[in-house]
This record gives structure tokens, sequence and C-alpha cells, in this order.
């Protein structure tokens, strides 16, 4: 299940990023539901909510400590979950995915835009990442709850 999110997440990503490079310029938008949704070309040189500088380097080296760190405390438990393992799989399929773009352009291609719901434009790669974490969090409530049980 491991591979299976992370081909999965940075597939999706990389197509979608291509897409959007391909179809949009920087900082040009197409709509895709009027008033909520559009395709939004941004060069993000930043972190995740636009944090940590312009400084991609860091910014990598920052995702591969986080991704240590996430696998270091999830290993055991990843073992004995597919859901932890897919988790764990989007996760770093994200993280692949955003690195590519700052090692390629030195920047993240950003695009989604719920532009009147949130207030930052983000990427395929950002919904993995928040997915496989919300994954995580819902797997460890439950093993805390069956736990006390």
């Amino acid at each position: 299940m491991f591979f299976i999110g992370a081909i999965l997440a940075f597939l999706t990503d990389q197509i979608s990023k291509h897409f959007v490079v391909s179809s949009l310029l920087p900082g040009e938008s197409a709509s895709v539901v009027p008033n909520v949704l559009r395709w939004s070309y941004v060069q993000n040189t930043r972190g995740a909510f636009g944090l940590f500088g312009n400084q991609p380097f860091i910014l990598i080296g920052m995702a591969l400590v986080v991704l240590i760190v996430f696998w270091y405390a999830f290993r055991d438990i990843a073992a004995r979950s597919l859901l932890v393992r897919f988790a764990f799989g989007l996760i770093v399929g994200g993280a692949i995915g955003n690195i590519i773009d700052r090692l390629h352009y030195r920047y993240v291609v950003d695009f989604i835009d719920f532009y009147r719901i949130w207030p930052n434009v983000f990427n395929v790669a950002d919904s993995c990442i928040t997915i496989g974490v919300g994954l995580l969090i819902i797997s460890t409530l439950k093993r805390e709850r069956q736990s006390a049980n």
C-alpha cells in the first residue's frame, strides 16, 4: 500500500502540474467552478502556507527531515496497518513531487485556488500530504480508542 499511495500521489501531482504549466502563464487563472474554484498558476518559492522564505535547498532539507521523523514515529505501526502505510505513501509521494519541482524550477507549481474559501493556492502534492497526515491522525485516534477499551 505504501508504494501505491506514493506512486498515485507523485504521478497525479506531476501530471496535473505539467497540464497547468503547459496551459497557463504564470499568474494566469482559468475558472473551473465559477465563484468557487479556479486553476491559478503560481510559482511558489516559499514553503507551506508561504512560510520559511525563498531557500529551495533549506526547504528540501526540511522536507527530508520531516519524512525521516514521520518514518521513525510510525514505522512499527506501519508494519501492522495498511492505512498507515497508504497514508505514509501519500506523504512521501507528495513530498517528492514538491522536491522535484524545487530541484527543477527552484519553486513549486501551485494551481488549486479556492479563492473565496481558502487564502492560499496549493497543488495535488500538498493535498496528498494533508490527506496522509489526516489519515495518520485518524489511525492514531482509532488505536488510542481501541487501547482504552
